[in-house]
């Protein structure tokens, strides 16, 4: 008889969403891509955010990372975090996009457990709705 374990994962800060656009790539060497956009509530947590995790360089050669900070529609600061990935192969991208979100997972939970202004910005966005 086998036992099935399952590992308990932290859920993901409440001010953070995320949107996804995937695409094919007209480049023979990097076909597939996918786009995501990472809103936090203000640009300063979005640039740490983008400092922290510029630090790690792809290890691959097959897969390319491009990470910035952009401005939210109707708002005048770069308040998303923008991460867009070109990869040979649909695995290898795969594989990128899982560690990145785990290293973004990090990211998040360290701002919202250590960082004073992102609970207040929290707590700030959910009174308004």
């Amino acid at each position: 008889m086998s036992s099935i374990t399952s590992r308990q994962t932290s859920k993901p800060p409440k001010f953070v969403s995320a949107s996804a656009t995937m695409a094919t790539d007209t480049s023979n060497a990097f076909p597939c891509a996918l786009t995501l956009d990472i809103p936090f509530p203000d640009a300063r947590l979005a640039s740490v955010a983008l400092q922290a995790l510029s630090v790690d360089k792809e290890l691959s050669s097959l897969v390319k990372r491009d990470l910035t900070a952009v401005t939210a529609e109707g708002s005048s600061d770069p308040t998303v975090l923008r991460v867009e990935y070109k990869a040979a192969t649909n695995r290898m991208l795969r594989v990128a996009v899982n560690s990145f979100l785990e290293s973004l997972a990090l990211v998040l939970e360290v701002q919202e457990e250590l960082d004073v202004d992102a609970v207040e910005a929290l707590h700030a966005q959910g009174a308004r709705g």
